[in-house]
């Protein structure tokens, strides 16, 4: 796997395919190879080079101490773009990725030339920030739940209700989380998060954007994804049914179709 460096840190990357480049943003606790499960082959298929690379943090890249800032992960990702030469480039992210889309949209607008933003917010209502305080609250404690715990947590806050009264599909989703709850070394990104509502600065955005919201999201639930479309000039907004926070895996094919459709166009 190749490194660049960038602003300070180490990240890994890959490449995949030919055409011109998408570049894939992930979330908040994942390395960038959840995207080959479903987005970069369909990418791929569709005449694209894909590359994707993990956060700070998390995966191969380095995982500096400390609490990591929304600042921190826009600058790594820009830095990657200029390293690479990509801009201006198609962008998909989700969650902490869409959100790191849009603060590029907003202040390096030369490097993106459209983002597909999933699962995104610009500001946390009253529950998301409890929700977002009580996760910080644990990790400053020092305590790590058990892995199975953990796995019935995520699964039960992450996917949708479709997903969790199928028994067969339910059960492989937590030997998933089961399996790869230990591995997750991204407590820095626990802290990356709006502190403000940031409705005002997209409306500055200029380049053309896809804001898909997921039906069951708990994490970014469409009402706070949907602001987002609405701030930002000429952005068309679509809600996958159906589908919790994890939509691009337990709705790829739709997830797919909706992202490639909308880079097509731009």
């Amino acid at each position: 796997m190749p490194f660049l460096s960038t602003n300070g840190i180490r990240l890994s990357y890959q490449r995949f395919g030919q055409g011109e480049p998408v570049l894939l943003i992930m979330g908040s606790g994942a390395a960038g190879h959840v995207w080959t499960i479903h987005q970069t082959p369909a990418l791929c298929q569709a005449g694209y080079e894909t590359v994707i690379f993990d956060n700070r943090g998390i995966g191969a890249s380095d995982a500096p101490p400390g609490k990591y800032s929304l600042a921190d992960m826009v600058a790594d990702t820009k830095g990657l773009i200029e390293a690479l030469e990509l801009g201006p480039c198609r962008i998909v992210g989700i969650s902490m990725g869409a959100m790191i889309a849009q603060e590029l949209a907003i202040e390096s607008p030369h490097l993106v030339r459209s983002a597909v933003l999933l699962a995104t917010r610009a500001r946390s209502d009253a529950m998301r920030r409890a929700l977002t305080a009580a996760e910080r609250v644990m990790r400053d404690s020092g305590i790590r739940l058990p892995s199975r715990y953990e796995a019935v947590r995520t699964v039960l806050e992450m996917l949708s209700p479709a997903t969790l009264n199928d028994d067969s599909a339910v059960a492989s989703w937590l030997d998933i989380f089961e399996l790869t709850g230990d591995s997750n070394t991204a407590d820095g990104q626990a802290w990356v998060g709006h502190t403000a509502d940031r409705r005002e600065a997209l409306r500055g955005i200029t380049v053309p954007c896809r804001v898909i919201a997921f039906a069951d999201d708990l994490i970014c639930p469409p009402h706070l994804v949907a602001e987002v479309a609405e701030a930002i000039p000429g952005c068309d907004f679509l809600k996958i049914p159906d589908s919790g926070h994890l939509g691009n895996l337990e709705r790829p094919e739709a997830v797919n179709t909706a992202i490639i459709e909308f880079l097509d166009k731009y």
